[in-house]
């Protein structure tokens, strides 16, 4: 029986996963690298560890430096969280044969659909609909391109390369004419190589306007396999998701029993046990196809718990210490919508942005939830990946969902660094988006140049009169001698809303 779980990652999904381990009872143990010692999952847990060194190789993807910790703390089971070593089947086998508990799939499964030509391969025999491509199994560049210009022929344009190994969005090129092939083929396996260790590509058709719709899926050791319905995660940033909601507005109920029912097919045809997530792309037709499958708890799972009422990471506690699910029949209720906010200049083709979050003032009211490792007075550091929050609304309907976003995004106030805040907000207001027609290019297609925030007149009329009215009442010269203490220069718009001058 689990009683004491370390969790091996930190920020935001460390801080959800020690908060889950604290409501069902169990202990915890944080490990944390040395420019994390502040970071508020550590202070989460019952007990941290210092992983030694300087680089993440050395600390949060170091897997031996990880189960000594556990070892060393009594805790029997490690939770992986999302990135880092979470879909690494070598470090899952290693925790399984260290005698610890492995809060995940087997390594098999991981192993599996991990690499994505296996995965195809699989969902092919599980009758699973896979996008018309062909796999390329050459690792010789000579022979590789060949097979590629080949396979290129069979698939017709335009076409996707995408990497066999990894994910985020890494080792992939839209190719639309046979003269980006050459060029577009020899990017995605020099990048796939230095970031998985492995060139090898595959070539797939590529859907024009198609949706990314996600299926949820739990499965424990007692032979019970269900789905939690889908995700909506089309509006994508260099295949990176920014804006993601449950249930699909396109969806009905035959195609959702589709969907699920493939999910679950793909579920079982690896053994999984676990949280998991099967991903597919929806044409205009109503036809889908597989996509991959995610062996971990899922950035946007939060989506999910807000319309089905499951607590996933508990759910996956549960599972690992070989219980049955807790999960009845699934209930859809209401609409949910997530946002991932930033540390970035949008306007600046998104560059990372570091810096102090000098204030850090969240929204509150009902249906909002937030989902961070963060806090006012923490340093934004060039370290780690620049997500600061997610940022979740829950409405009894799509469009009061909608509503709410837009009213909790105005009331978000981050100053010290820039953030994407203000792009999110603008997202709201996309005819797309409103009328729920979104599609996986949708963002590359609106701002083809680039996004650039330009302030609407009444923003700057607000901005003007609230200005006057500090003016006014002193408390501009209030603000002026604070700064004037402190050696800052003085704005008036210090506490406005940052989406102003």
């Amino acid at each position: 029986m689990i009683q004491r779980v370390l969790v091996a990652n930190r920020g935001e999904i460390a801080c959800r996963v020690l908060r889950a381990c604290r409501e069902a009872g169990l202990s915890s143990v944080a490990v944390y690298a040395e420019n994390d010692r502040l970071g508020m999952f550590k202070e989460l847990a019952d007990d941290s560890v210092l992983l030694e060194g300087d680089t993440i190789a050395e600390t949060y993807l170091n897997g031996a430096a990880i189960i000594e910790a556990a070892q060393q703390t009594g805790a029997d089971a490690i939770h992986p969280g999302f990135g880092f070593l979470s879909e690494r089947a070598e470090f899952a086998q290693a925790v399984m044969d260290a005698g610890l508990v492995w809060i995940g799939p087997s390594p098999q499964a991981i192993e599996q659909m991990g690499d994505k030509m296996s995965a195809r391969q699989i969902m092919k025999r599980a009758g699973v609909p896979v996008i018309p491509g062909v796999e390329i199994e050459e690792e010789d560049e000579t022979l590789a391109m060949q097979a590629i210009r080949a396979a290129a022929q069979e698939t017709g344009y335009p076409l996707l390369l995408k990497a066999t190994a990894g994910g985020g969005g890494k080792g992939m090129r839209v190719v639309q004419t046979p003269d980006e092939l050459e060029q577009g083929a020899q990017a995605a396996r020099r990048e796939a190589l230095a970031a998985f260790g492995d060139g090898r590509v595959y070539v797939e058709k590529l859907l024009m306007k198609s949706k990314h719709v996600e299926i949820q899926i739990l499965a424990d050791a007692h032979g019970r396999c269900i789905h939690l319905g889908e995700r909506e995660c089309s509006v994508q940033r260099r295949h990176q998701k920014v804006f993601e909601e449950a249930p699909c507005s396109s969806m009905t109920p035959s195609l959702r029993e589709r969907m699920g029912q493939a999910a679950v097919a793909a579920a079982k045809a690896v053994d999984y046990v676990g949280a998991g997530t099967v991903e597919f792309l929806l044409a205009d037709d109503q036809s889908f196809y597989f996509l991959e499958m995610n062996t971990r708890i899922q950035v946007e799972h939060p989506v999910t718990e807000m319309v089905t009422g499951v607590d996933l990471v508990r759910e996956q506690l549960r599972i690992a210490d070989g219980q049955p699910m807790a999960v009845d029949e699934l209930n859809i209720r209401g609409h949910s919508i997530e946002v991932r906010l930033y540390a970035e200049d949008a306007t600046n083709n998104f560059l990372p942005a570091i810096g102090p979050l000098a204030v850090f003032r969240p929204p509150v009211g009902p249906g909002i939830r937030l989902d961070t490792g963060v806090r006012e007075g923490d340093e934004v550091t060039p370290h780690y990946d620049p997500m600061l929050a997610k940022l979740i609304v829950f409405a009894p309907t799509r469009q009061e969902a909608l509503q709410r976003m837009r009213r909790a995004l105005d009331e978000f106030v981050v100053l010290g660094t820039t953030t994407n805040i203000g792009f999110l907000r603008d997202l709201c207001d996309v005819p797309e988006v409103i009328s729920g027609d979104t599609y996986t290019s949708m963002i590359d297609d609106l701002y083809p140049d680039g996004y650039g925030f330009v302030p609407k007149q009444e923003h700057l009329d607000v901005a003007l009169l609230s200005a006057a009215v500090a003016e006014t009442t002193g408390m501009h010269r209030l603000r002026t001698a604070h700064k004037q203490s402190s050696g800052d220069v003085a704005s008036p718009f210090q506490s406005l809303n940052r989406r102003y001058p």
